[in-house]
């Protein structure tokens, strides 16, 4: 009876075993092609959230699951097949042995027909290691892109999802560690391209933010990259048993059980109502400072709930429904927080209604196109980044009409200088 009973569980089941590589499968073998709804899915790196899954797999459309792990086994495969009470036609789990795994043919077929791929836990750097510049990248980054398929991940595969991302190459990193030298060796971040996400391009994203606590490490990571490549980057983070869901319109739903338990997420962004937002002092050897009057790092913490009500709006960075606003800053190495403010980015620009009714931007926020139209002729456009770096002057004018093409620009803020024959106009821009 047990040996038929092996015989049964192996058909539902069936493993293959290869020297690269060992596939688990469940469901149809039969592939079908469906339009996934697409999305991103992040959670905090303990048990998954079953809302927030239910939300992952329901935006596959009832296709095909694809987990991509580099240790472990086929935790993930039941779970998402039948547990969950969602239709899908298959849940695959995929255990990279090894870098060289990344050439094998089967695994790009299935890369290729997946309506939904979920990065599990484990190293990030396995992850980087394995899959970067290679074709398993290339193709997981064409299914992002053309076939809007759904992406998630959890721990490790949260944090490669990011456009910038901390590697861990040389080991993980404590908060105190990192904020007594934020230099040290193992403060490894990256932004080589890897996974493109368009929504996440100019953000860094950290896990476990509750145990192992991550926040100081977290605002090192923004520290190193505006220091050292003088580009304002923004943080998304869960606490452990947190979930992020990012919709088509980019809107971020926070799962989790709170109040029953402290259970949220973070959006850290450099504070932008600030004209100078650099640390003080982010040098090798030295505790970072990065104080500013109190207001280094503006934070939105939105309760994870749920039914995933409370939400932050990527869009802008400053909308939420449920959200509570902090400012952090870091003194001599600790990092403090205290109760803040709604962030308010207009006090960089001109609030003057008569001005702001000669001219009209649009759309905004844009692509990879924004339109200027003034009442009055335009005498030079500027464009400028948050931290009021030229990036950009349109020659050729219009004397009154103008487009400026950006697909150089990464996503963010920027601000538009608007010079007519009579009056200078500043107007911020979202480039999604």
């Amino acid at each position: 009876m047990k040996y038929k009973l092996i015989i049964l569980l192996s058909l539902l089941c069936p493993v293959v075993f290869g020297q690269n590589y060992t596939s688990y499968f469940t469901g149809n073998t039969t592939n079908i092609e469906t339009n996934p709804i697409g999305g991103i899915c992040m959670m905090g790196g303990a048990s998954e959230h079953n809302e927030a899954m239910r939300w992952f797999l329901e935006r596959a459309n009832g296709g095909d699951i694809l987990v991509l792990r580099t240790s472990g086994s086929n935790g993930y495969n039941d779970y998402m097949f039948s547990e969950l009470g969602i239709t899908v036609n298959s849940v695959e789990t995929i255990v990279f042995n090894n870098a060289t795994a990344s050439n094998e043919s089967y695994i790009h077929q299935k890369i290729q027909q997946a309506e939904a791929i979920w990065f599990a836990g484990g190293n990030q750097w396995n992850y980087i290691n394995y899959w970067r510049n290679t074709q398993i990248q290339t193709l997981i980054n064409e299914a992002i892109q053309d076939r809007n398929i759904t992406i998630g991940g959890t721990s490790a595969g949260m944090a490669i999802l990011g456009g910038y991302y901390f590697s861990a190459q040389n080991g993980t990193v404590t908060s105190a560690t990192a904020l007594a030298n934020p230099y040290n060796s193992s403060v490894t971040v990256d932004n080589s391209p890897f996974l493109e996400n368009d929504i996440l391009s100019d953000v860094i994203t950290d896990t476990h933010y509750d145990d192992p606590n991550r926040k100081g490490r977290h605002v090192v990571f923004l520290a190193r990259v505006l220091v050292d490549t003088d580009v304002t980057i923004k943080g998304i983070a869960c606490n452990e048993y947190t979930a992020v869901c990012i919709d088509e319109n980019n809107i971020a739903s926070v799962y989790g059980d709170y109040p029953a338990y402290e259970e949220s997420a973070f959006f850290l962004q450099t504070n932008c109502e600030l004209t100078d937002f650099n640390p003080e002092n982010c040098t090798e050897n030295n505790p970072l400072v990065w104080n500013l009057n109190g207001t280094a790092i503006r934070v939105c913490k939105v309760n994870g709930t749920n039914n995933g009500e409370n939400t932050f709006d990527l869009n802008d960075w400053k909308t939420t429904s449920g959200g509570i606003w902090q400012n952090w800053y870091v003194d001599d190495g600790i990092l403090i927080e205290n109760k803040g403010a709604e962030i308010n980015c207009s006090s960089l620009l001109i609030n003057d209604d008569e001005l702001k009714n000669l001219v009209a931007v649009f759309p905004n926020p844009f692509i990879n196109e924004v339109t200027i139209k003034s009442e009055e002729k335009i005498l030079e456009l500027t464009l400028f980044d948050l931290n009021g770096n030229l990036v950009g002057v349109k020659s050729n004018l219009n004397e009154f009409s103008n487009s400026i093409n950006t697909n150089l620009l990464i996503s963010g803020i920027y601000f538009i200088k608007i010079q007519t024959i009579n009056n200078v106009l500043f107007v911020k821009i979202l480039k999604k």
